[in-house]
Formats: C-alpha cells, sequence, structure tokens
C-alpha cells in the first residue's frame, strides 16, 4: 500500500498525464452540470441582523485587509437520509438509496475576493467541523494563505445538526450552536439531524454550482468546485465519496484532511444506525479526484494506518513528518496571519490552547503542517482544473510489532513528506506524545534542541541558513512546498539565532 515516491520515469509520467487530461475533460463535461439528483434549495441573503456578523471560529483580521469579503446566506429545503440493503464493505463500493426526508434551514458562509477578476474559477465548499461544539473553519484557518493569493472562493457549510442547534462537544468545551450564538440571526434555523448532513451539503453545492433564485456568487465565472473537510468532516467525506457522491454528482473534487479509521455513520438515531466498517477506503471506482492529508497523529492516534491504500488515477495519500492533527498554527497563529509575516513559520512553544481553556502536559506540536497542506490544495485544483497528477510523495515509514513511526536519532520521524524544519531540525516535533486535558493528545508535541546540540549541528548561523535554504528548495522542488511560503520560511530561518 506504500506510495510510488518520486521514482517515475519521464515517458511514464508523461503517458499518464495526458491519459488523465482526457480523463479530466470527460469530467468536466459532465461535473459541471447541475445534479438532477440534487434539488436546488431556497436562498436567502445576505443575511444581516442579530449580533451584526456572522457567527464561526474562523480567522480573526479584517477581510477586506487582504482583498476579500464575507457574506452569509440562508438555505432551505427538503433533505434526504439514506439507507443501504446491504452491509456496507470496507472496499467502499456501495449503492446507498434515499430514505426519509425532512424539511431544514442551515446557513452558508461565503468569502470572496472583492475584485471578481481576480477569482481564478475554483470555490473550496468547507464541510464545517463542529468537534467543538461550534461551527469551526478549521481548513479555511489551516489554509486560507493560498486560497487568498491564488483566488479562491471559500464556502463554509453548516451541514451538521450541533452547528445549528447547538449539544454536546465531543471535546468538553462548552457548546454553542448558531442559535445559542445569536437566537435573533439565526431564529429561523432548523436541522433536522445528522442523517440529513450528507444531502444538505450536495444542496448546498448545487445553490453555489447553479443556483435557483439568489445567486451567492453572482458575476463569478465558476470551473470547479472542491468539497474540503478537516477531522470529525474529514470522516464524513469519507462517508460522502463512497455513498452519496455517485448520486450526487456536484462536486469536482475531495480534500480529505486528517481522517482516520472508517468513517462517520451513514445513518444515526433517531433514524436507523448504519455504521461504517473499519477500515473503510475510498471506493476504488471514485469519480472524481482524492487527496487524503493525514499528519503523524492520524496515522496511529486516530487509526489510519489501516485504512492506507494504494495512490490510483484519481486518488493521492500524502503524509507529513513532523505533523500533528492540529498544532500552534491551527490553534493560536493562523487566525491573524494575513500570509506575509515570516512568524508564520517560526518555532512557537506553547502548551496553552484557546486562551487557557485547554493546558497540555508539554509544548504543542509546532510542526509544517500548514505550509504542505497549501501545497496539498494547489495541486488538488490542478488535478482538478488541468488534469495535472499530484506528487506522490513517499509514506511515512513504519516499524515493528505493533506497528509505529520509524524515527531517526532524534525522534523524529523517518520517511513521508519532508520538509527543512524535519531535515534540519532544531527541535523534535511529534504527532504523539502529549498529555494534559481533553483532546491534547491530538496536539502532538514540540521538543527544542538544548544549546549544545544546536551547536554541535550547527558550528555558525551561515551553516544552519545554508542547509535549511537547501532542503526548501529540495522541497519546493518535490512540489510539498510552494514558492511563497518557501520565501517565508527562509525569511524565519535567517532572522533566527540558530547557530549562534
Amino acid at each position: 500500500m506504500l506510495g510510488k515516491g518520486f521514482g517515475w520515469v519521464r515517458p511514464r509520467r508523461r503517458v499518464a498525464a495526458v491519459r488523465y487530461a482526457v480523463l479530466a475533460l470527460l469530467v468536466s463535461a459532465t461535473a459541471t452540470v447541475a445534479s438532477a439528483q440534487v434539488p436546488n434549495p431556497t436562498v436567502e441573503g445576505p443575511v444581516s441582523g442579530g449580533n451584526g456578523v456572522p457567527f464561526i471560529a474562523s480567522t480573526t483580521f479584517d477581510l477586506s485587509q487582504v482583498g476579500y469579503a464575507e457574506t452569509e446566506y440562508f438555505i432551505s429545503g427538503t433533505a434526504t437520509a439514506y439507507t443501504s440493503d446491504a452491509a456496507l464493505t470496507s472496499d467502499g463500493q456501495w449503492t446507498v438509496t434515499p430514505a426519509s426526508t425532512a424539511a431544514y434551514k442551515t446557513r452558508i458562509l461565503v468569502y470572496q475576493p472583492t475584485q471578481p477578476k481576480k477569482f481564478k474559477g475554483t470555490v473550496i465548499v468547507e464541510w464545517l467541523n463542529v468537534s467543538g461544539g461550534l461551527d469551526s473553519a478549521a481548513d479555511w484557518i489551516n489554509a486560507h494563505t493560498e486560497l487568498i493569493r491564488d483566488g479562491f472562493v471559500w464556502v463554509g457549510v453548516s451541514a451538521q445538526f450541533v452547528g445549528v442547534e447547538g449539544g454536546a462537544s465531543i471535546i468538553g468545551l462548552p457548546s454553542l450552536g448558531l442559535k445559542q450564538a445569536d437566537p435573533i440571526r439565526y431564529a429561523s434555523l432548523t436541522h433536522p439531524g445528522d442523517s440529513f448532513s450528507y444531502d444538505i451539503f450536495s444542496q448546498a453545492g448545487q445553490a453555489i454550482r447553479q443556483p435557483s433564485g439568489i445567486n451567492p456568487l453572482a458575476g463569478l465565472k465558476i470551473k470547479k468546485i472542491i468539497a474540503s473537510g478537516d477531522s470529525q468532516s474529514a470522516f464524513r467525506l469519507v462517508t460522502y465519496i463512497n455513498g452519496i457522491d455517485p448520486l450526487a454528482q456536484i462536486y469536482d473534487g475531495f480534500l480529505v484532511h486528517s481522517r482516520g479509521t472508517s468513517g462517520a455513520e451513514l445513518s444515526q438515531s433517531p433514524q436507523p444506525a448504519i455504521s461504517l466498517p473499519s477500515p473503510t477506503f475510498i471506493r476504488s471506482d471514485v469519480r472524481v479526484p482524492v487527496l487524503t492529508f493525514e499528519t503523524e497523529t492520524d496515522l496511529f492516534g486516530l487509526g489510519y494506518f489501516t485504512d492506507r491504500q494504494a495512490d490510483s488515477a484519481r486518488f493521492r495519500l500524502w503524509e507529513v513528518a513532523g505533523t500533528a492533527h492540529a498544532d500552534t498554527y491551527t490553534l493560536d497563529v493562523g487566525s491573524t496571519d494575513e500570509g506575509k509575516s515570516p512568524s508564520a513559520a517560526d518555532l512557537v512553544i506553547t502548551a496553552t490552547v484557546e486562551d487557557g481553556l485547554i493546558t497540555c502536559g508539554s509544548p504543542i506540536n509546532s510542526g509544517p503542517h500548514h505550509f504542505v497542506l497549501n501545497a496539498a490544495i494547489a495541486a488538488l485544483n490542478k488535478w482538478v482544473q488541468k488534469g495535472k497528477l499530484p506528487p506522490q510523495p513517499p509514506l511515512l515509514q513504519v516499524t515493528g510489532s505493533p506497528p509505529a513511526i520509524a524515527r531517526d536519532a532524534n525522534s523524529n520521524a523517518l520517511g513521508g513528506i519532508r520538509t527543512p524544519e524535519l531535515d534540519v531540525p532544531i527541535a523534535t516535533l511529534r504527532g504523539d506524545g502529549q498529555t494534559g486535558a481533553a483532546f491534547c493528545f491530538l496536539f502532538g508535541t514540540t521538543v527544542p534542541f538544548d544549546d549544545t546540540e544546536l551547536t554541535s549541528l550547527y558550528p555558525t548561523h551561515s551553516a544552519y541558513t545554508k542547509a535549511f535554504n537547501k532542503a526548501t528548495a529540495k522541497a519546493v522542488k518535490a512540489g510539498v512546498i510552494l514558492t511563497p511560503d518557501a520565501t517565508l520560511m527562509k525569511a524565519s530561518a535567517k532572522a533566527s539565532n540558530i547557530g549562534g
């Protein structure tokens, strides 16, 4: 199940690219037409009132400072739950059928360039994460710098019950559904339950692709729509890809970000419960490109190791050394990063999350997760837009029984996507080993090298920056770090005091 690495010879790569370009054209001819299987929801908005701003855990800077604008809409209609006459199998080759229906009304949030000419044609539709008991734009927080500089439109969908109605937070924090956070603005919303979330997500895509009535993206020419989801939303995308996408055919590609073993229930209480087997693979006949992005934490902390699968014409697996499921960028730095400061590449040493709401036992991982995710989105977009196949990096090396990630003398991971933070290290960056409050295990660890070790590795600052810049250039050439991010990373290294 290992990827092929970078070892393709030129003729094979060229033939594969040409072959996939033809497939991409065929997909383009069908996927850009609204699906007859998915009804057009009613769209209302832009929404105003209540507290005056949309409620979401997202970036906190003024979007106008980066040439973007925020608008919110309500979508409503009748959503369908799904069932299966046969048991769901690990190969993902499912045939699901419509079951019960229910009325719903939820919201979508749109971030778009204020100048239409900056829009490059791709819309990212994110299944908002509700693990914290409220809607969180996890993929936007992690990758917004790439989305902004390359002219994407981002749409966040409140697809799940907890995000709208509130309820138990699975990480022990207070829950704030939309109707709790702003009872006036969101009074009219209603969610019938997560069995209906898949069709709600389809209808949100339909509202963007071919709206009936109010057009949330009026004046913009949409070329492709990519669905994304991080963590628990990635679990739900696994189920969506295998079961719902063959019927809905709304999205042109999928970013499955930090999933674990199996996926989310196809149906759940009060509808009949239909759980997934473990492992659950992405179906081999997947209709459109799928890029699965995994951190060290995800491999064993969330059990993805058993669900590893080989790359194919429409599937790519990226595993990133030195990264955690969530890290200092996700939890702190990313919310204020406008994409121009080298500080986004700095090593951050902190054990505290969410202004003291969670305190972990040791410093949280401060790895290159967000920079590699930027490259993954850029690669997926080229795959969807132009049929250009993404790189096939090596997977993380695994050893032992029970299996574990293989590590070097500094306890950093071997294999996987390589970045200068790992190949020219100044700390041990791991996706495991964390202790403390609930869910700290997802945040990994950072252990800075002491002065003696740093001096032995890098006797001068020039020695450090030279090695770092060389490793950065290698990562850019491999397609796992983008040039603008490489510039920030090198500037951060230059400004450091490593090596004296």
